[in-house]
């Protein structure tokens, strides 16, 4: 495998992001391969200190802000560009751009996406990351996009956690699809791979990768009621009804991971796929080549976030 040079530095962005925790990973797993790595964080809290002490340089900057990012490209040689399921993608893109064409040496780029990126996805986000990635674009860029073509597992404790603990089950759009899934740490394990092999994910060019598994929300229910030891419902809900519900959860959500973009992002996409529910082909094999390691099925997720599940005892 080619790999760019160790002495370079790579600007990890999102490495404070918490819904998958891909930037946190690849900033990691580049300094375990004695990579220089440089992370751009909103602020200097305990999630920049754990970074810094793993030897990672901090800038501080907002992708939102213009101003602050001229100083965190400055004198990198990769940026890695991801960004949370919320709003402002577009503006973010806009800003990056702008800042890596007007640095000494424009560095390259690696994004990671969604399959659901397209101009005329349902998915109001999949649209502006559309829109983002055409910005990388046009600003000659050349941007190596990874649109993972698969759920993290993370959605479950994220979207469901609360309701498997209230009520013993969940509920949301996607009925009988078989999905693919794959866990935030081997989807960072495919940036990271990316990043480091320039040949294998030439500049211009957008991949797909695939997921590790493929289950219905039925089928998960049961791992969960299986790692947990009690019974574990799921049922179908229209999107309109489902987007209701996590709007509801995001007002309740202390850290502001869900959000109404969030909402309306994935409900729509649980609609499209309950329509055609056929399983999708999957080669589990591939992923394992891209990412050096074999997968983590969903079962051991659950295992190792089984408490996300489980009504802690009250006093």
């Amino acid at each position: 495998m080619s790999s760019i040079d160790s002495r370079s530095t790579t600007l990890v962005i999102g490495a404070g992001g918490r819904h998958g925790g891909t930037g946190s990973h690849v900033a990691q797993r580049l300094q375990e391969q004695n990579h220089t790595v440089r992370v751009l964080v909103r602020t200097e809290d305990e999630r920049a200190q754990r970074l810094r002490a793993l030897g990672a340089q901090i800038a501080v900057g907002d992708l939102l802000d213009r101003r602050t990012l001229d100083a965190a490209v400055d004198g990198v040689d990769t940026v890695y560009f991801t960004y949370p399921v919320a709003p402002g993608v577009v503006q973010a893109a806009t800003n990056l751009a702008s800042a890596m064409r007007a640095a000494a040496s424009t560095p390259r780029l690696v994004v990671m996406s969604m399959a659901a990126t397209a101009a005329d996805s349902p998915s109001g986000l999949g649209r502006a990351h559309w829109a983002a990635e055409e910005v990388f674009s046009w600003a000659g860029l050349e941007p190596a996009v990874l649109r993972i073509a698969a759920l993290f597992y993370e959605n479950i404790p994220l979207l469901h956690a609360e309701s498997i603990r209230r009520t013993g089950g969940f509920a949301n759009s996607f009925g009988a699809a078989a999905m693919p899934w794959i866990s935030g740490h081997d989807a960072a394990d495919l940036a990271v791979a990316a990043l480091i092999d320039p040949d294998r994910y030439p500049a211009a060019t957008t991949s797909y990768p695939p997921g590790a598994a493929v289950h219905t929300h039925a089928e998960i229910a049961a791992l969960i009621a299986a790692e947990i030891g009690s019974p574990v419902g799921y049922q179908q809900i229209p999107a309109a009804q489902w987007q209701r519900d996590l709007e509801d959860l995001a007002r309740r959500d202390t850290l502001a991971t869900i959000n109404p973009e969030m909402a309306q992002h994935i409900s729509s996409l649980g609609a499209k796929f309950s329509q055609n529910p056929v399983a999708p082909r999957l080669d589990s094999t591939a992923l394992g080549e891209a990412i050096g390691h074999p997968p983590q099925t969903f079962a051991d997720f659950i295992h190792n976030h089984r408490d996300r599940f489980i009504e802690a005892p009250t006093d």
